[in-house]
């Protein structure tokens, strides 16, 4: 376990950075397809955000939400990622949701750093853009000794 201190910018430079940002969520769009049919299902999602407990919880506090009202709001998280309505999402449109959903977040954040407490394995993209920002920083290190 670790702390991580991130801010709008680490975020940024991770979804900047074609091909590590395009690896992670190829690896979170692999682990979300159950069925290995290489397209994520509307099943598939809810089952991940559900997993999350993003919207069921206010700061870790449980919050009274129907089953209607969840079952809506998944459906429409899965309207905006399937954005040619095919029924399914696919890889190009998983990244290119979650890429303005981290922008949002580095617009969120900021220049107003926050720290994160962390398991060492933790998979988020949170996570790995501090990740990322580390390694940068050593080889710039090494490379000023």
């Amino acid at each position: 376990m670790g702390v991580v201190i991130i801010d709008g910018s680490t975020v940024r430079d991770f979804v900047s950075d074609e091909p590590e940002f395009n690896k992670s969520v190829d690896e979170q769009f692999v682990s979300l397809d159950l069925n290995k049919d290489g397209v994520l299902s509307r099943t598939e999602l809810r089952k991940a955000f559900q997993t999350m407990r993003l919207i069921e919880s206010h700061f870790g506090i449980d919050v009274a939400t129907t089953a209607e009202q969840l079952s809506q709001l998944y459906d429409s998280i899965f309207d905006k990622f399937d954005c040619d309505r095919s029924g399914t999402v696919d890889r190009e449109e998983f990244r290119s949701e979650m890429k303005k959903i981290l922008l949002a977040i580095a617009d969120g954040l900021g220049s107003s750093p926050i720290q994160m407490v962390l398991e060492d394995d933790d998979p988020t993209f949170l996570k790995q853009a501090a990740d990322l920002e580390a390694s940068k920083l050593a080889k710039l290190q090494s490379s000023n000794a």
